[in-house]
């Protein structure tokens, strides 16, 4: 989200102000524990990956990924406002607690409202430790359109009855939304966010990705299709449901994400290394 971020102290008085580069950064591995970096990894690693499928919106847009609960209370790992997501790095993402407040040192700052409906899926589905939130053109003109996500793909059926709709409420700034968007959500992994964009949830980074590779695969296949002058063809619920369980295993943590995953990191160290710094 764009709109009400929290800068450090004194930013306000200032007549400008410069975004750290991410490569000029102390590394915190072996400051932190190793399920911390593992998870700063994974995530970068996300974040970049996202910058080469064309799913950015330049800084305006958020991955998350919840970090083990210290002192009880919960933590997570967000981007740091201002740095791009080609340009993300494990020591450069910044800790947050459930408000969007940042914990800890860091030259950078973040956005709390942009965490405001990523707090709500985290604290409300213990399954998502990593939520993606997109505003990709075919995602969101497909939020935008009255029907939503058709069943005119098998991209489209993998993942059609485990989309859930949510509302448009303007820039997510009221924490108010927080009860209904999770209410819309229920048990699905899966979000349009109508006139606004995509979000899917998964027990790790590499589910949460294959989720959203699925529905943005879906969402452009029906942006497509809609070209023809003749309708596109469209399968019945039976079809669809028949389709969703066969596509189902690629969503269980330990087999898709363990397929798919390891070649898109080898993918991403040969396009843009340097993000597990």
């Amino acid at each position: 989200m764009t709109a009400q971020m929290k800068a450090p102290t004194g930013i306000d008085k200032a007549p400008g102000f410069s975004i750290p580069d991410p490569l000029d950064l102390p590394t915190l591995k072996g400051k932190i524990s190793d399920e911390e970096w593992k998870l700063r990894c994974d995530l970068a690693a996300t974040y970049r990956l996202a910058s080469i499928y064309g799913w950015t919106d330049l800084i305006f847009t958020h991955f998350s990924v919840r970090c083990p609960d210290e002192d009880g209370k919960a933590r997570f790992l967000i981007n740091p406002y201002g740095v791009l997501f080609d340009e993300m790095t494990a020591s450069s993402l910044v800790k947050v607690d459930v408000d969007g407040q940042v914990v800890g040192d860091t030259p950078y700052f973040s956005n709390p409202a942009g965490f405001t409906i990523h707090s709500a899926v985290h604290m409300a589905r213990q399954d998502a430790h990593a939520v993606l939130h997109i505003h990709s053109p075919y995602g969101v003109a497909v939020s935008a359109q009255q029907d939503g996500l058709k069943r005119l793909t098998q991209f489209a059926m993998v993942v059609h009855d485990d989309v859930a709709y949510h509302d448009y409420e303007g820039i997510a700034l009221d924490h108010d939304e927080r009860e209904r968007l999770v209410a819309d959500m229920g048990a699905h992994h899966f979000v349009i966010l109508r006139n606004h964009g995509t979000l899917t949830v998964g027990a790790n980074c590499a589910t949460a990705f294959l989720r959203m590779y699925f529905l943005e695969q879906a969402c452009k296949a029906q942006i497509l299709a809609q070209s023809d002058t003749k309708p596109p063809r469209e399968e019945g619920p039976e079809m669809s449901a028949r389709v969703m369980q066969q596509g189902s295993p690629a969503f269980v943590p330990g087999l898709g994400d363990n397929l798919a995953w390891p070649g898109l990191l080898r993918r991403l160290n040969r396009l843009k290394p340097g993000y597990d710094v």
